[in-house]
Protein backbone atom coordinates (compact mmCIF):
# COMPACT_ATOMS: atom_id res chain seq x y z
CA UNK A 1 0.00 0.00 0.00
CA UNK A 2 1.54 3.65 -1.28
CA UNK A 3 0.72 6.38 1.74
CA UNK A 4 1.02 9.58 1.48
CA UNK A 5 1.61 11.71 4.83
CA UNK A 6 1.52 15.42 6.04
CA UNK A 7 1.77 17.67 9.29
CA UNK A 8 1.58 21.48 10.24
CA UNK A 9 2.97 22.89 13.44
CA UNK A 10 1.20 24.18 16.47
CA UNK A 11 0.61 28.48 16.61
CA UNK A 12 1.76 29.01 13.01
CA UNK A 13 0.35 29.30 10.04
CA UNK A 14 -1.46 26.68 7.78
CA UNK A 15 1.09 25.46 5.49
CA UNK A 16 -0.39 25.24 1.68
CA UNK A 17 -0.99 21.60 1.44
CA UNK A 18 1.12 19.57 -0.88
CA UNK A 19 -0.76 17.95 -3.83
CA UNK A 20 -1.24 15.00 -3.53
CA UNK A 21 -2.08 12.10 -6.87
CA UNK A 22 -4.69 13.71 -9.40
CA UNK A 23 -6.96 10.84 -10.74
CA UNK A 24 -7.63 10.14 -13.84
CA UNK A 25 -3.44 10.42 -14.03
CA UNK A 26 -0.40 8.25 -14.70
CA UNK A 27 2.72 8.19 -12.97
CA UNK A 28 6.25 6.67 -14.40
CA UNK A 29 7.23 5.12 -11.00
CA UNK A 30 10.51 3.29 -12.51
CA UNK A 31 12.48 1.41 -15.14
CA UNK A 32 13.72 3.21 -18.56
CA UNK A 33 12.59 5.53 -20.76
CA UNK A 34 14.11 3.62 -23.41
CA UNK A 35 13.58 0.43 -24.84
CA UNK A 36 15.81 -2.92 -24.66
CA UNK A 37 17.24 -2.30 -21.70
CA UNK A 38 19.11 -5.46 -19.78
CA UNK A 39 18.01 -6.04 -16.34
CA UNK A 40 19.98 -4.86 -13.13
CA UNK A 41 19.65 -8.05 -10.48
CA UNK A 42 21.78 -7.05 -7.69
CA UNK A 43 21.96 -9.93 -4.38
CA UNK A 44 19.60 -12.50 -5.18
CA UNK A 45 16.86 -11.89 -1.89
CA UNK A 46 18.40 -8.40 -1.40
CA UNK A 47 15.95 -5.61 -2.34
CA UNK A 48 17.82 -2.48 -3.78
CA UNK A 49 16.86 0.89 -4.72
CA UNK A 50 18.81 0.13 -8.43
CA UNK A 51 17.73 -3.18 -8.95
CA UNK A 52 15.26 -3.56 -11.75
CA UNK A 53 13.91 -6.30 -14.46
CA UNK A 54 15.07 -6.54 -18.28
CA UNK A 55 12.64 -5.29 -20.60
CA UNK A 56 10.05 -8.07 -21.66
CA UNK A 57 7.49 -9.35 -23.25
CA UNK A 58 4.52 -12.32 -22.18
CA UNK A 59 5.97 -12.56 -18.44
CA UNK A 60 3.59 -13.75 -15.44
CA UNK A 61 2.84 -11.93 -12.71
CA UNK A 62 0.94 -12.37 -9.40
CA UNK A 63 0.30 -10.25 -6.19
CA UNK A 64 0.50 -11.84 -2.77
CA UNK A 65 -1.93 -11.13 0.15
CA UNK A 66 0.77 -8.54 1.61
CA UNK A 67 0.13 -6.67 -1.75
CA UNK A 68 3.78 -7.56 -3.31
CA UNK A 69 4.25 -8.14 -7.08
CA UNK A 70 5.61 -10.26 -8.19
CA UNK A 71 6.91 -11.30 -12.20
CA UNK A 72 8.14 -14.16 -13.58
CA UNK A 73 10.06 -14.90 -16.89
CA UNK A 74 8.59 -13.70 -20.34
CA UNK A 75 11.17 -13.62 -23.21
CA UNK A 76 13.59 -10.37 -23.20
CA UNK A 77 16.85 -9.57 -21.65
CA UNK A 78 18.50 -10.95 -19.00
CA UNK A 79 21.91 -9.44 -17.10
CA UNK A 80 23.90 -9.34 -19.39
CA UNK A 81 21.53 -7.69 -22.20
CA UNK A 82 20.85 -11.05 -23.94
CA UNK A 83 17.68 -11.89 -25.69
CA UNK A 84 15.62 -15.07 -24.97
CA UNK A 85 13.11 -16.92 -22.83
CA UNK A 86 13.66 -16.22 -19.13
CA UNK A 87 13.06 -17.91 -15.87
CA UNK A 88 13.84 -15.17 -13.26
CA UNK A 89 11.38 -13.92 -10.28
CA UNK A 90 11.01 -10.93 -9.27
CA UNK A 91 9.07 -9.65 -5.75
CA UNK A 92 8.02 -5.63 -5.97
CA UNK A 93 7.92 -4.49 -2.53
CA UNK A 94 8.06 -1.12 -0.68
CA UNK A 95 8.93 0.81 -3.74
CA UNK A 96 12.00 -1.48 -4.64
CA UNK A 97 12.86 -4.62 -6.49
CA UNK A 98 14.19 -8.08 -5.13
CA UNK A 99 15.39 -10.96 -7.17
CA UNK A 100 14.19 -13.62 -5.35
CA UNK A 101 15.19 -16.70 -7.68
CA UNK A 102 15.62 -18.55 -11.10
CA UNK A 103 18.84 -17.56 -12.79
CA UNK A 104 19.74 -13.98 -14.51
CA UNK A 105 20.51 -15.84 -17.55
CA UNK A 106 18.50 -16.94 -20.96
CA UNK A 107 17.45 -20.35 -21.74
CA UNK A 108 17.67 -22.28 -18.88
CA UNK A 109 15.98 -25.78 -18.47
CA UNK A 110 13.32 -26.90 -15.21
CA UNK A 111 14.31 -28.26 -12.50
CA UNK A 112 11.09 -30.25 -11.69
CA UNK A 113 12.02 -32.59 -8.88
CA UNK A 114 9.44 -35.15 -7.53
CA UNK A 115 5.66 -34.81 -8.83
CA UNK A 116 4.53 -33.11 -6.32
CA UNK A 117 7.35 -32.69 -3.51
CA UNK A 118 8.28 -29.04 -3.18
CA UNK A 119 12.11 -28.00 -3.09
CA UNK A 120 14.23 -25.32 -2.56
CA UNK A 121 16.03 -26.39 -5.74
CA UNK A 122 13.18 -26.97 -8.03
CA UNK A 123 12.06 -23.73 -10.68
CA UNK A 124 10.05 -24.03 -13.92
CA UNK A 125 12.13 -23.98 -16.80
CA UNK A 126 12.37 -20.25 -18.75
CA UNK A 127 9.81 -19.45 -20.72
CA UNK A 128 7.20 -16.58 -22.32
CA UNK A 129 3.36 -16.74 -23.07
CA UNK A 130 2.60 -19.02 -19.99
CA UNK A 131 -1.09 -19.00 -18.08
CA UNK A 132 -0.79 -18.08 -14.61
CA UNK A 133 -3.01 -17.33 -11.39
CA UNK A 134 -3.43 -16.08 -7.81
CA UNK A 135 -5.31 -18.68 -5.81
CA UNK A 136 -7.55 -17.31 -2.51
CA UNK A 137 -4.51 -18.54 -0.23
CA UNK A 138 -1.91 -16.37 -2.20
CA UNK A 139 -0.39 -19.04 -3.82
CA UNK A 140 1.08 -18.57 -7.54
CA UNK A 141 0.11 -20.98 -9.99
CA UNK A 142 1.68 -21.22 -13.55
CA UNK A 143 0.96 -23.51 -16.75
CA UNK A 144 2.49 -24.40 -19.98
CA UNK A 145 3.77 -21.51 -22.15
CA UNK A 146 6.66 -21.79 -24.67
CA UNK A 147 9.81 -22.39 -23.41
CA UNK A 148 12.41 -24.90 -22.18
CA UNK A 149 11.76 -28.53 -20.59
CA UNK A 150 13.94 -30.75 -18.29
CA UNK A 151 16.09 -31.21 -20.84
CA UNK A 152 16.72 -28.27 -22.06
CA UNK A 153 14.40 -28.53 -25.16
CA UNK A 154 12.21 -25.74 -26.26
CA UNK A 155 9.05 -26.27 -27.55
CA UNK A 156 5.33 -25.73 -25.80
CA UNK A 157 4.69 -26.86 -22.42
CA UNK A 158 1.79 -28.03 -20.13
CA UNK A 159 3.17 -28.95 -16.93
CA UNK A 160 1.81 -27.22 -13.75
CA UNK A 161 3.46 -25.65 -11.12
CA UNK A 162 2.78 -24.07 -7.54
CA UNK A 163 5.07 -21.66 -5.42
CA UNK A 164 4.37 -21.54 -2.19
CA UNK A 165 6.71 -21.07 1.14
CA UNK A 166 9.18 -19.61 -1.47
CA UNK A 167 9.29 -23.23 -3.07
CA UNK A 168 7.97 -24.65 -6.87
CA UNK A 169 6.31 -27.37 -7.07
CA UNK A 170 5.50 -29.71 -10.19
CA UNK A 171 2.21 -30.58 -10.01
CA UNK A 172 0.65 -31.90 -12.84
CA UNK A 173 1.54 -32.13 -16.57
CA UNK A 174 4.72 -33.53 -18.27
CA UNK A 175 8.73 -32.33 -18.00
CA UNK A 176 8.87 -32.57 -21.40
CA UNK A 177 8.00 -30.28 -24.24
CA UNK A 178 4.66 -31.84 -26.70
CA UNK A 179 6.96 -32.35 -29.56
CA UNK A 180 7.67 -35.90 -29.13
CA UNK A 181 8.83 -36.62 -32.37
CA UNK A 182 8.39 -33.22 -34.75
CA UNK A 183 10.15 -35.47 -38.05
CA UNK A 184 7.81 -37.95 -37.32
CA UNK A 185 4.59 -35.81 -36.76
CA UNK A 186 3.84 -36.92 -33.58
CA UNK A 187 2.90 -34.53 -30.81
CA UNK A 188 0.97 -35.16 -27.58
CA UNK A 189 -2.29 -34.50 -27.15
CA UNK A 190 -4.61 -32.91 -24.20
CA UNK A 191 -6.58 -35.86 -22.12
CA UNK A 192 -9.83 -34.72 -22.00
CA UNK A 193 -12.09 -37.35 -20.50
CA UNK A 194 -15.52 -36.60 -20.05
CA UNK A 195 -16.56 -33.34 -20.08
CA UNK A 196 -18.07 -32.37 -17.02
CA UNK A 197 -16.04 -34.97 -15.28
CA UNK A 198 -12.68 -34.63 -13.20
CA UNK A 199 -10.15 -37.15 -13.33
CA UNK A 200 -6.50 -37.97 -12.18
CA UNK A 201 -5.22 -38.49 -16.10
CA UNK A 202 -7.41 -35.31 -17.41
CA UNK A 203 -4.77 -32.74 -18.82
CA UNK A 204 -4.96 -29.98 -21.12
CA UNK A 205 -2.56 -29.77 -23.83
CA UNK A 206 0.30 -27.86 -24.16
CA UNK A 207 -0.20 -24.37 -25.24
CA UNK A 208 0.34 -20.90 -24.65
CA UNK A 209 -1.26 -17.10 -24.68
CA UNK A 210 -4.54 -18.95 -22.51
CA UNK A 211 -7.18 -16.86 -20.74
CA UNK A 212 -7.53 -17.56 -17.22
CA UNK A 213 -9.72 -16.79 -13.70
CA UNK A 214 -9.50 -17.92 -10.26
CA UNK A 215 -13.13 -17.93 -9.26
CA UNK A 216 -14.29 -16.98 -5.42
CA UNK A 217 -13.84 -20.70 -4.54
CA UNK A 218 -9.97 -20.61 -5.13
CA UNK A 219 -10.23 -22.98 -8.54
CA UNK A 220 -7.91 -21.84 -11.38
CA UNK A 221 -9.96 -21.98 -15.14
CA UNK A 222 -8.05 -21.85 -18.45
CA UNK A 223 -9.70 -20.89 -21.34
CA UNK A 224 -8.54 -21.74 -25.24
CA UNK A 225 -5.07 -20.53 -26.41
CA UNK A 226 -2.69 -21.88 -29.01
CA UNK A 227 -1.79 -25.40 -28.87
CA UNK A 228 -2.34 -29.33 -29.21
CA UNK A 229 -5.72 -30.61 -28.67
CA UNK A 230 -7.15 -34.59 -28.29
CA UNK A 231 -5.69 -35.28 -31.70
CA UNK A 232 -2.68 -34.03 -31.28
CA UNK A 233 -3.19 -31.17 -33.91
CA UNK A 234 -2.07 -27.77 -33.16
CA UNK A 235 -4.54 -24.74 -33.89
CA UNK A 236 -6.15 -21.99 -31.61
CA UNK A 237 -8.49 -23.96 -29.19
CA UNK A 238 -12.09 -23.09 -27.70
CA UNK A 239 -12.02 -25.29 -24.29
CA UNK A 240 -12.59 -24.31 -21.14
CA UNK A 241 -10.85 -26.15 -18.21
CA UNK A 242 -10.89 -25.85 -14.48
CA UNK A 243 -8.52 -27.11 -12.12
CA UNK A 244 -9.64 -27.98 -8.47
CA UNK A 245 -8.51 -30.67 -5.51
CA UNK A 246 -5.49 -31.39 -7.80
CA UNK A 247 -7.77 -32.30 -11.03
CA UNK A 248 -8.53 -30.96 -14.37
CA UNK A 249 -12.31 -31.21 -15.45
CA UNK A 250 -12.88 -30.19 -19.26
CA UNK A 251 -16.09 -28.06 -18.67
CA UNK A 252 -17.06 -26.77 -21.80
CA UNK A 253 -15.70 -25.86 -25.62
CA UNK A 254 -14.15 -28.05 -28.01
CA UNK A 255 -11.53 -30.87 -27.99
CA UNK A 256 -10.58 -30.05 -31.72
CA UNK A 257 -9.03 -26.66 -32.79
CA UNK A 258 -10.18 -24.10 -34.61
CA UNK A 259 -13.71 -23.99 -33.76
CA UNK A 260 -16.39 -20.88 -34.99
CA UNK A 261 -18.01 -18.95 -31.70
CA UNK A 262 -21.49 -19.86 -31.22
CA UNK A 263 -23.12 -16.40 -30.23
CA UNK A 264 -27.08 -16.80 -29.75
CA UNK A 265 -28.32 -14.17 -28.51
CA UNK A 266 -27.53 -11.04 -27.04
CA UNK A 267 -27.76 -10.77 -23.21
CA UNK A 268 -29.00 -14.62 -23.44
CA UNK A 269 -27.09 -17.60 -21.64
CA UNK A 270 -28.04 -20.98 -23.48
CA UNK A 271 -26.29 -24.39 -23.14
CA UNK A 272 -24.70 -24.21 -26.62
CA UNK A 273 -23.51 -20.71 -26.53
CA UNK A 274 -19.75 -20.39 -26.41
CA UNK A 275 -16.70 -18.20 -27.54
CA UNK A 276 -14.96 -19.24 -30.71
CA UNK A 277 -11.18 -20.44 -30.36
CA UNK A 278 -9.28 -17.37 -29.73
CA UNK A 279 -5.76 -16.80 -27.77
CA UNK A 280 -4.28 -13.51 -26.27
CA UNK A 281 -8.18 -12.37 -24.71
CA UNK A 282 -8.16 -10.47 -21.23
CA UNK A 283 -10.48 -11.63 -18.53
CA UNK A 284 -12.08 -10.55 -15.27
CA UNK A 285 -13.59 -11.96 -12.59
CA UNK A 286 -16.95 -10.17 -11.00
CA UNK A 287 -17.99 -9.78 -7.71
CA UNK A 288 -20.41 -12.64 -7.81
CA UNK A 289 -17.61 -14.76 -9.05
CA UNK A 290 -18.41 -14.46 -13.10
CA UNK A 291 -15.82 -15.47 -15.16
CA UNK A 292 -15.52 -12.63 -18.29
CA UNK A 293 -14.12 -12.95 -21.61
CA UNK A 294 -12.54 -10.08 -24.01
CA UNK A 295 -11.61 -10.25 -27.20
CA UNK A 296 -8.17 -11.82 -28.51
CA UNK A 297 -7.42 -13.56 -31.76
CA UNK A 298 -9.07 -16.25 -32.73
CA UNK A 299 -12.65 -17.06 -34.38
CA UNK A 300 -15.59 -15.16 -34.76
CA UNK A 301 -19.57 -16.72 -35.29
CA UNK A 302 -18.77 -16.83 -39.26
CA UNK A 303 -17.21 -14.83 -42.34
CA UNK A 304 -13.85 -13.36 -41.93
CA UNK A 305 -14.34 -9.70 -44.07
CA UNK A 306 -10.24 -9.92 -44.36
CA UNK A 307 -9.83 -13.54 -45.49
CA UNK A 308 -8.76 -16.53 -43.56
CA UNK A 309 -8.86 -16.32 -40.01
CA UNK A 310 -7.94 -15.72 -37.02
CA UNK A 311 -8.63 -12.16 -36.61
CA UNK A 312 -8.78 -10.15 -33.85
CA UNK A 313 -12.16 -9.90 -31.20
CA UNK A 314 -13.93 -7.56 -29.31
CA UNK A 315 -16.86 -9.72 -28.12
CA UNK A 316 -17.52 -9.47 -24.78
CA UNK A 317 -18.49 -12.93 -22.98
CA UNK A 318 -19.55 -13.88 -19.50
CA UNK A 319 -19.69 -17.59 -17.83
CA UNK A 320 -21.92 -18.34 -15.03
CA UNK A 321 -24.24 -21.12 -14.30
CA UNK A 322 -22.22 -23.49 -16.09
CA UNK A 323 -23.36 -21.29 -19.44
CA UNK A 324 -21.76 -18.63 -21.64
CA UNK A 325 -23.72 -15.38 -22.92
CA UNK A 326 -22.42 -13.15 -25.14
CA UNK A 327 -22.57 -9.74 -23.70
CA UNK A 328 -21.25 -7.26 -25.97
CA UNK A 329 -18.94 -6.33 -29.01
CA UNK A 330 -19.39 -7.91 -32.67
CA UNK A 331 -19.91 -11.40 -33.68
CA UNK A 332 -17.53 -10.42 -36.94
CA UNK A 333 -14.03 -9.94 -36.58
CA UNK A 334 -11.30 -6.59 -36.96
CA UNK A 335 -13.84 -4.14 -35.58
CA UNK A 336 -12.76 -0.66 -34.58
CA UNK A 337 -13.39 1.24 -31.46
CA UNK A 338 -16.24 3.30 -30.63
CA UNK A 339 -14.59 5.53 -28.17
CA UNK A 340 -17.70 8.34 -27.66
CA UNK A 341 -16.25 11.25 -25.62
CA UNK A 342 -13.38 10.68 -22.96
CA UNK A 343 -14.64 10.11 -19.51
CA UNK A 344 -18.32 9.82 -20.70
CA UNK A 345 -19.85 6.16 -20.57
CA UNK A 346 -22.91 5.39 -23.30
CA UNK A 347 -24.17 3.26 -24.05
CA UNK A 348 -22.34 2.20 -27.73
CA UNK A 349 -19.25 2.90 -26.55
CA UNK A 350 -17.06 -0.44 -27.04
CA UNK A 351 -13.13 -0.88 -27.53
CA UNK A 352 -11.69 -1.92 -30.97
CA UNK A 353 -10.61 -5.49 -31.91
CA UNK A 354 -7.54 -6.35 -30.06
CA UNK A 355 -5.68 -9.06 -28.60
CA UNK A 356 -2.48 -9.06 -26.14
CA UNK A 357 -4.18 -6.43 -23.79
CA UNK A 358 -4.16 -5.97 -19.87
CA UNK A 359 -6.62 -5.80 -17.63
CA UNK A 360 -7.81 -5.02 -13.98
CA UNK A 361 -10.41 -5.65 -11.65
CA UNK A 362 -10.88 -2.36 -9.23
CA UNK A 363 -12.50 -2.95 -4.89
CA UNK A 364 -15.67 -2.03 -6.50
CA UNK A 365 -15.73 -4.63 -9.59
CA UNK A 366 -15.23 -2.45 -12.24
CA UNK A 367 -13.28 -3.84 -15.12
CA UNK A 368 -10.26 -1.95 -16.86
CA UNK A 369 -8.62 -2.55 -20.16
CA UNK A 370 -5.37 -1.15 -21.34
CA UNK A 371 -3.90 -1.47 -24.98
CA UNK A 372 -2.88 -4.65 -26.99
CA UNK A 373 -2.29 -4.81 -30.15
CA UNK A 374 -5.76 -3.83 -32.41
CA UNK A 375 -7.60 -1.74 -34.27
CA UNK A 376 -8.46 1.77 -33.00
CA UNK A 377 -11.16 4.17 -33.79
CA UNK A 378 -11.01 4.69 -38.03
CA UNK A 379 -13.30 2.81 -39.78
CA UNK A 380 -14.61 2.65 -43.23
CA UNK A 381 -12.10 2.47 -46.01
CA UNK A 382 -9.49 3.81 -43.12
CA UNK A 383 -9.53 0.97 -40.35
CA UNK A 384 -6.11 0.92 -39.08
CA UNK A 385 -4.80 -1.43 -36.47
CA UNK A 386 -1.15 -1.50 -34.57
CA UNK A 387 -0.28 -1.06 -30.78
CA UNK A 388 -2.80 1.16 -29.02
CA UNK A 389 -2.30 2.99 -25.40
CA UNK A 390 -6.19 3.60 -24.94
CA UNK A 391 -7.64 2.66 -20.99
CA UNK A 392 -10.96 1.58 -21.03
CA UNK A 393 -13.25 0.93 -17.91
CA UNK A 394 -16.37 -1.05 -18.23
CA UNK A 395 -18.98 -0.50 -15.34
CA UNK A 396 -22.47 -0.66 -15.02
CA UNK A 397 -22.42 -2.54 -18.50
CA UNK A 398 -21.15 0.54 -20.58
CA UNK A 399 -18.04 1.18 -21.56
CA UNK A 400 -15.79 4.15 -20.62
CA UNK A 401 -12.66 5.88 -22.71
CA UNK A 402 -11.19 7.00 -19.60
CA UNK A 403 -6.83 8.10 -20.91
CA UNK A 404 -4.72 7.53 -24.11
CA UNK A 405 -5.35 7.89 -27.65
CA UNK A 406 -7.99 6.89 -29.79
CA UNK A 407 -5.81 6.36 -32.46
CA UNK A 408 -2.64 3.35 -33.06
CA UNK A 409 1.10 4.00 -32.84
CA UNK A 410 1.30 6.48 -29.84
CA UNK A 411 4.91 6.63 -28.00
CA UNK A 412 4.84 7.18 -24.67
CA UNK A 413 4.67 10.93 -22.23
CA UNK A 414 6.71 10.26 -19.80
CA UNK A 415 7.18 13.51 -18.01
CA UNK A 416 9.06 13.52 -14.61
CA UNK A 417 9.48 9.73 -12.75
CA UNK A 418 7.56 10.15 -9.48
CA UNK A 419 5.41 12.78 -10.38
CA UNK A 420 1.88 12.67 -12.08
CA UNK A 421 0.72 14.90 -15.01
CA UNK A 422 -2.07 15.13 -17.13
CA UNK A 423 -0.51 14.60 -20.19
CA UNK A 424 1.40 11.14 -18.84
CA UNK A 425 0.57 8.26 -20.71
CA UNK A 426 2.48 4.75 -21.33
CA UNK A 427 3.59 4.27 -25.22
CA UNK A 428 1.75 2.13 -27.36
CA UNK A 429 1.85 -1.58 -26.61
CA UNK A 430 1.29 -5.11 -25.73
CA UNK A 431 2.15 -8.12 -24.29
CA UNK A 432 2.29 -6.25 -21.02
CA UNK A 433 0.97 -7.44 -17.30
CA UNK A 434 -0.48 -5.25 -14.37
CA UNK A 435 -1.72 -5.74 -11.20
CA UNK A 436 -3.74 -3.15 -8.46
CA UNK A 437 -2.38 -2.07 -4.92
CA UNK A 438 -4.79 -1.97 -1.93
CA UNK A 439 -4.99 1.77 -2.92
CA UNK A 440 -7.42 0.92 -5.78
CA UNK A 441 -3.82 2.44 -8.40
CA UNK A 442 -3.69 0.35 -11.51
CA UNK A 443 -0.01 -0.48 -12.58
CA UNK A 444 1.11 -1.29 -15.42
CA UNK A 445 5.12 -2.70 -16.56
CA UNK A 446 6.72 -3.40 -19.56
CA UNK A 447 5.04 -5.55 -22.50
CA UNK A 448 6.67 -3.84 -26.48
CA UNK A 449 5.24 -2.75 -29.38
CA UNK A 450 4.01 -5.81 -31.36
CA UNK A 451 5.04 -4.31 -34.81
CA UNK A 452 8.62 -3.64 -33.73
CA UNK A 453 9.75 -6.97 -32.59
CA UNK A 454 12.27 -8.14 -31.81
CA UNK A 455 13.20 -4.50 -30.99
CA UNK A 456 11.17 -2.62 -28.66
CA UNK A 457 10.42 -4.17 -25.28
CA UNK A 458 10.24 -2.38 -22.32
CA UNK A 459 11.08 -2.32 -18.74
CA UNK A 460 9.18 0.67 -17.50
CA UNK A 461 6.51 0.68 -14.33
CA UNK A 462 4.00 2.71 -14.29
CA UNK A 463 0.76 4.00 -11.82
CA UNK A 464 -2.49 4.89 -12.83
CA UNK A 465 -4.93 6.72 -10.34
CA UNK A 466 -8.17 6.15 -11.20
Amino acid sequence: MFLLTGCGGVNSPAPTPTPGPTPNEWTWVSGSASVNQAGIYGTQGVAAAGNTPGARVNPCAFTDLSGNFWLFGGYGTGSPAEYGDLNDLWKYSGGMWTWVSGSNHIEQAGTYGTLGGPNASNVPGARFMAACWTDVSGNFWLFGGVGLDSAGTRGSLNDLWKYSGGQWTWTSGSNTVAEVNVAAGEYRPGVYGTQGVPAPDNVPGARDDAATWTDLSGNLWLFGGGGYDSTGAIGILNDLWKYSGGQWTWMSGSNTHNQMGTYGTLGTPAPGNVPGARNNPVTWVDKSGNLWLFGGQGEPASGTPYGAGPYDLNDLWKYSGGQWTWMGGSNVNSQPGVYGTQGTAAPGNIPGARECAVSWTDAAGNFWLFGGFGFDSRSGAYEVYGDLNDLWKYSGGQWTWMSGSNLAGQTGTYGTQGTPAPGNAPGARADTVGWIDGSGNLWLLGGAALNELPDGKFNDLWKYQP
